[in-house]
């Protein structure tokens, strides 16, 4: 798989958040990528159009993401989701991943460990 053929689903509250990493995606070479405002609509449209990889923020409205990823992975258990966290949700990662999350973005999001997660993708290691 090339990075352009991969479709990635972006859900976090924040619009500067979801800005930031859907910008960092096309840097990658990502074109299709969907973006979700909060926990409700990232599990609709994943259901809607199941994709490569998602990107889950922990802390939303609506539902948070470690309910959100426990939908997602009931509705495909083989979806690969990477959650979001800040530096105040940390001790949420520990839960996200025993939930079944592949890996974590670090937010202040940094560029090499996208791509890190991105490269793990298209390898198969995630």
């Amino acid at each position: 798989m090339e990075v352009k053929e991969m479709s990635v689903l972006v859900c976090d509250d924040s619009i500067l958040s979801r800005k930031k990493l859907m910008d960092s995606l096309k840097e990658l070479g990502c074109t299709n990528i969907t973006e979700a405002v909060d926990g409700e609509d990232v599990v609709n449209k994943y259901k809607e159009n199941p994709t490569t990889i998602v990107f889950l923020d922990i802390v939303m409205p609506k539902k948070d993401g470690i309910d959100a990823l426990k939908e997602i992975l009931d509705f495909d258990s083989e979806a690969k989701v990477i959650m979001a966290s800040s530096v105040g949700t940390q001790s949420y990662l520990k839960e996200a991943i025993q939930a079944g999350a592949k890996d974590f973005l670090q937010k202040p999001m940094d560029k090499e460990q996208l791509k890190k997660i991105i490269t793990n993708v298209i390898i198969g290691r995630i």
